[in-house]
């Protein structure tokens, strides 16, 4: 396909929401209305029903519904009692909120670089960062795959683990689900996340009896009873409205991630037949993991990641940088003194990785237009994309 042709082929969106809301949305309509319909909007029966039903999912004892991801980072730091002269250990090659949590509670994130083939942290990074301030390590579960959890425990023994499984719910490690390795688990349910919202929400998963009672105090102000405050908490409360939408879509979880795992395979098996992985760099699932594919993330070396993006992006083809600038070369966090090249591999996959349209409502003919798009980009005759693959 060239760029004349795509003038008149309909875009193919990096994803689209409404496509998998759509044929949910009368369920999830009759959900909310019954919460209309009985008032209990903050802590009501909905809110209950999707803790105990996530929790069973995650494989854990309890989950604490929060206001948002972010918030389930904080509320897991908080009640872990962090700040001001703490460190926190956390990957440079994330979303910002997981520094960003460390640093409103006064605590100092310590950054650490990746393993360039899973984009995770690198525990052996992990392990050379370890000093006796070190109260927490936060591994991000990047792209739906976790972390290496087993190496994250050898590398700094007896540290509290915050799994950020914001992109992660349902993957596995060693048969272990996300947020049930660590000492407590982070979600979110942002629209565009695997299992998303109607807006913002988050959940804490926990083994820990105690913490859960913490938590719940926490996202509620710190009362327990109401107006009797014990702790200094926050307002961040899941709302019943989102909970009763994503009760709703819980039941649907893992065919959507079975759908992902489609889309991923068809990739790689296409990209491998034109020849394309020997120019692209293409996603690796680490031995013991099951990855759900929140994203698709292709390297593009040789300073053409934003030329490929371009191109696409002139054929209607979706696609994103996630992410841009590591953080620890963030101008907020200027004044910890990081510098270019302290941690060279997450500041490469910053200028090479470009993910590409992976949502499980994707057809075969948009993800044929993909592939044919980044073989034309790489000069490979695409020929007609093999179906069956």
């Amino acid at each position: 396909m060239n760029a004349a042709d795509s003038t008149v082929a309909p875009p193919v969106p990096m994803l689209d929401v409404n496509r998998q809301n759509g044929p949910l949305l009368a369920e999830m309509e009759r959900a909310i209305s019954e919460i209309a319909r009985t008032g209990a909007f903050v802590h009501g029966p909905a809110c209950k029903n999707f803790e105990e039903a996530t929790a069973k999912y995650c494989e854990v004892e309890h989950a604490i519904g929060c206001a948002s991801g972010s918030d389930a980072l904080l509320l897991s730091l908080m009640a872990l009692d962090i700040g001001a002269g703490d460190e926190v250990i956390v990957p440079s090659f994330t979303f910002f909120a997981t520094a960003g949590a460390v640093w409103r509670l006064g605590a100092k994130p310590v950054f650490a670089d990746l393993i360039p083939g899973t984009f995770n942290i690198d525990p052996a990074d992990v392990a050379r960062k370890v000093t006796k301030r070190t109260k927490a390590i936060i591994p991000v579960h990047l792209f739906g795959q976790c972390a290496d959890m087993e190496g994250l425990a050898a590398a700094a023994p007896g540290i509290p683990v915050i799994e950020d499984a914001a992109q992660a719910i349902g993957a596995e490690y060693q048969g272990k689900k996300a947020g049930s390795m660590g000492t407590m688990g982070c979600l979110s349910f942002y629209p565009t996340k695997n299992l998303g919202g109607w807006g913002d929400g988050g959940l804490i998963t926990t083994n820990d009896a105690t913490l859960a009672a913490k938590l719940r105090v926490l996202r509620d102000h710190g009362q327990n009873p109401r107006y009797h405050h014990s702790l200094v908490g926050v307002c961040s409360r899941l709302d019943a409205i989102q909970a009763a939408v994503l009760n709703v879509k819980l039941a649907h979880l893992d065919d959507w991630a079975a759908g992902r795992e489609q889309n991923a395979r068809r990739y790689a098996a296409q990209f491998a037949r034109l020849g394309v992985d020997r120019q692209l760099g293409l996603p690796q699932v680490a031995d013991g993991c099951a990855m759900v594919w929140n994203q698709f993330t292709i390297r593009v070396p040789g300073g053409r990641r934003d030329a490929l993006q371009q191109f696409l992006n002139e054929r209607k083809i979706g696609s994103a940088i996630y992410y841009p600038i590591p953080l620890h070369l963030q101008k907020c966090f200027a004044a910890l003194g990081c510098q270019p090249g302290s941690l060279p591999h997450s500041e490469q996959a910053s200028e090479e990785v470009l993910s590409l349209p992976i949502y499980p409502e994707m057809t075969r003919e948009e993800q044929d237009r993909v592939i044919g798009a980044i073989a034309e980009f790489c000069g490979v005759a695409s020929g007609s994309v093999q179906r069956a693959a």
